[in-house]
């Protein structure tokens, strides 16, 4: 199984390791599909907005709700993480060399969201790369049956399993 999953330790860190990396990769050429998150800092000082941009080049969607400034649940708007599976999955179903999955996230946890695409990618045997923070770790490592492996949150490391898991299928060819 080609699933490994990264986690940076400041807020919004993994969002920025994966979008550069997801940059990387498109410029070598490599047929990336999933989605990277885009913070957007709110100038009346609220939370950030959150993006998804769904790779290849797909649509850039809103992700958060504005619940207002008291409000301090989660934000997720779950029609539009809706919207985003459902434009990576047909893309992964015209094939792809890497999953990115921006985040194991409370949805995921709960077995909604990405959930099914990356089991989905781990049976047509794409690897998967996915975001993780503590608190879904526990749910993320049973989804994964603790086969997951853990990658640095730095480029190199990340480029590196890249290249190991791509070079698998390059070989195949």
């Amino acid at each position: 199984m080609k699933l490994a999953y990264t986690m940076a330790p400041g807020r919004g860190d993994t969002d920025l390791v994966l979008e550069r990396l997801a940059a990387n990769l498109a410029a070598r050429g490599l047929r990336c599909c999933g989605t990277v998150q885009i913070n957007s800092e709110r100038a009346d000082a609220g939370p950030c907005d959150m993006d998804v941009r769904v790779l290849p080049d797909g649509p850039v969607l809103r992700i958060s709700q504005d619940l207002g400034p008291q409000a301090r649940g989660c934000r997720l708007d779950p029609a539009a993480l809706e919207t985003a599976v459902g434009l990576v999955k047909v893309s992964l179903s015209s094939g792809a060399d890497l999953l990115i999955v921006n985040k194991f996230g409370k949805h995921e946890a709960e077995g909604r969201g990405f959930r099914d695409v990356i089991a989905e990618a781990v049976a047509m045997e794409i690897p998967v790369l996915v975001g993780l923070n503590a608190l879904n770790r526990p749910a993320f490592e049973n989804f994964a049956e603790r086969l997951a492996i853990q990658l640095q949150p730095e480029p190199a490391a990340l480029m590196a399993w890249v290249n190991e898991v791509t070079a698998s299928a390059d070989e195949l060819v």
